[in-house]
């Protein structure tokens, strides 16, 4: 079994290769650092992957994208399981926000999750089977104080998202949208909100895991999930 799981090695992405390197995946995995891709491969082989493939990539920049879908594709003989993760988190309003932060929230939190699944969903149609997951965000669903053109780049990918699921369904593909609340990660460190107001981003992975392993008639399409108390 082989999966793909872009911006793996903090937060949610880290969590899903973690879970995935426990239930014996190979995996290919990407970020922007290449010392914590370096020892996230150690981690993730001491939990089980059998082989554990990294890139150091910027999938900010479109070029970058098809250089490592290629990587993959030459070692892996199949994908299993696409993970859209990567992304970045910068709140601001539509209207004082710089110049720009629109064009670049959409490049890396919607066009490299719809590039690369361009790249991998050729072969994944030639076995008619795979399962692509884009970590979406509550933030995709409704709109919210500060959420400003991050917002509009959530909302995008679960445009993406339900597209690509009504386009790949005669092929056995299937696609689930996952929408987060506030998830343990980067984003809020230091933020000052108690570790247990905010989900543990295991919950993420064990959710996706669920989703999965149901049977192939099944796809889950939209799992929304938030803090007991609500979003922050």
């Amino acid at each position: 079994m082989y999966a793909i799981i872009t911006g793996a090695t903090h937060g949610i992405g880290a969590a899903i290769a973690k879970r995935l390197a426990q239930e014996h995946f190979s995996l290919a995995i990407c970020s922007r650092n290449e010392d914590e891709l370096v020892a996230f491969k150690i981690e993730l082989q001491s939990l089980g992957s059998p082989d554990v493939i990294y890139k150091c990539v910027d999938l900010s920049l479109s070029e970058a994208i098809p250089e490592f879908a290629n990587f993959v594709l030459q070692q892996f003989p199949q994908i299993d399981i696409l993970v859209n993760n990567a992304g970045l988190f910068i709140p601001g309003t539509i209207c004082d926000e710089p110049e720009g932060q629109l064009e670049m929230m959409l490049q890396l939190n919607v066009l490299s999750a719809y590039n690369l699944t361009r790249k991998i969903v050729p072969p994944m149609k030639q076995r008619q089977q795979g399962h692509i997951f884009n970590i979406c965000s509550v933030a995709s669903l409704k709109a919210y104080t500060n959420g400003g053109s991050y917002s509009i780049s959530k909302y995008a990918l679960l445009g993406f998202s339900d597209n690509l699921r009504e386009e790949l369904k005669t092929d056995n593909i299937k696609v689930t949208a996952i929408c987060p609340g506030a998830t343990q990660s980067r984003s809020w460190s230091g933020s000052g909100i108690a570790d247990e107001r905010i989900m543990k981003a295991e919950d993420i992975a064990n959710i996706l895991w669920s989703a999965y392993t149901l049977s192939q008639q099944t796809d889950v399409e939209l799992i929304v999930l938030r803090p007991q108390l609500g979003d922050l």
